[in-house]
């Protein structure tokens, strides 16, 4: 018999409420009363013994569960979600009358580790781990593992950067060549183990992976520290020191906020806000964010810019990444001003193959500047070696706004806390 803690509100009678809970086939440990006073008369008796909040009663009683008997209008859709996060975040099953939401479930590993993880796709997740790592490198061996849905059937070291040309000869044997592995592996040039992931639930668990495969290749490599890197909205299956929740201010506000993402908000031990670019709203979010944490966790707002790998100064460039037409502009600036190109084409199709092929047959330049996303190989730099231009790979630089927290100190705060943690056997 499980033992289960109840939540309970007050637009039902009491003696309702008392005989559902007779009736349960678990042991009820205690109720929480989660608001409603259409039908408290006062000294109402539920049998079983009353806690003020559902943390306070988890963190005491320990139950297997938590079942919900309330209902709208004191516990509607947004609520529900609000609360099922809290109860996931302390690792337990939220359920009731027709739904149950389990917690992922995250695995030990024998090296000091720390996720990154997003609320969603295209919120520069990637971005924000290659900037981590090459903050991190500097003073540590780190390894990167990274699932994707698009990820190798076993698990793939990469310890050489790899070349536009191996990129190339990866795509036409079938792969693809744009995983996040390799993209980490050319652009922040450390070791990675490249694995795969199907499926995403709504607090982010996976349907398959070989990312705990990954994890023990990883660490055959040595590292000092190995950063996990998610994929989309899924979380890495690892039980981290400390974790990194990254969230895109283009994102609809109710995504980013609500649903379960409030879970990962309440795991995180930094956020970082990105593409906080003025005309969006980056300040609320970060608000919002900022009262969904625990106690003492930054929140960080970002924008991205384009760094090429290498020097395009003088030449005409065409860029190909994912960005919304609304920051092209910003971009084009950019690569002019800070990189010396002139830009005579800017792209945000990577992830769109036939409006990337229609935007292509007008492309005037000699040099294609492209993120490793999508259809960045297989499309983009197999015409521009059809015409032979140039290539340059580009990553996105994470740059902090005026007044915000140092992202590469909170970085290496996290990294020397996850080594600590590991040390001592505590994980996050």
């Amino acid at each position: 018999m499980r033992r289960v803690l109840a939540l309970v509100d007050g637009e039902h009678y009491a003696p309702v409420v008392r005989d559902a809970l007779a009736g349960l086939d678990d042991e009820v440990v205690a109720a929480v009363l989660v608001g409603g006073t259409e039908k408290l008369r006062g000294g109402e008796d539920y049998g079983v013994p009353l806690r003020e909040s559902v943390e306070g009663a988890i963190d005491e009683l320990a139950p297997d569960a938590v079942v919900d008997l309330s209902d709208e209008p004191v516990l509607g859709p947004v609520e529900r979600f609000r609360l099922a996060s809290r109860v996931l975040a302390h690792g337990i099953p939220y359920e009731g009358p027709d739904f149950r939401l389990e917690p992922p479930r995250f695995h030990p590993v024998d090296v000091p580790s720390l996720v990154v993880c997003g609320t969603g796709k295209r919120v520069g997740k990637t971005a924000v781990t290659g900037f981590l790592v090459r903050q991190l490198a500097r003073r540590r061996r780190v390894v990167v593992v990274a699932m994707g849905r698009g990820g190798p059937a076993e698990p793939e070291v990469v310890t050489v950067p790899p070349t536009v040309e191996a990129l190339v000869a990866l795509s036409r044997s079938g792969r693809h060549a744009a995983s996040d592995h390799l993209e980490t592996a050319a652009l922040a040039g450390v070791e990675t183990v490249g694995c795969r992931r199907c499926g995403g639930g709504l607090a982010g668990a996976v349907a398959t992976s070989n990312v705990l495969e990954g994890a023990a290749v990883a660490a055959g490599l040595d590292p000092e520290l190995v950063v996990f890197d998610g994929s989309g909205a899924a979380l890495p299956p690892i039980a981290a020191e400390r974790r990194v929740l990254v969230v895109g201010s283009l994102q609809e506000h109710h995504v980013a906020t609500g649903y379960l993402n409030a879970y990962r908000a309440l795991l995180a031990d930094l956020v970082v806000v990105t593409m906080a670019e003025e005309g969006t709203p980056h300040a609320r979010l970060a608000n919002d964010l900022q009262a969904l944490v625990r106690p003492g966790v930054p929140v960080v707002r970002t924008i991205l810019r384009p760094r090429p790998a290498e020097a395009v100064a003088g030449e005409r460039v065409a860029y190909f990444g994912t960005a919304p037409a609304a920051q092209h502009e910003r971009i084009a600036v950019e690569l002019g001003d800070v990189h010396g190109a002139h830009v005579t084409h800017v792209s945000g199709a990577l992830a769109d193959r036939a409006q990337l092929r229609a935007e292509l047959g007008s492309v005037d330049a000699d040099t294609f500047v492209v993120e490793l996303k999508a259809a960045a190989v297989d499309v983009v730099v197999e015409e521009a070696m059809r015409r032979g231009a140039r290539v340059v790979l580009a990553a996105n630089e994470v740059v902090p706004l005026a007044g915000e927290p140092g992202l590469a100190g909170e970085l290496q705060r996290l990294a020397d806390e996850a080594v600590s943690a590991s040390r001592s056997g505590v994980a996050s």
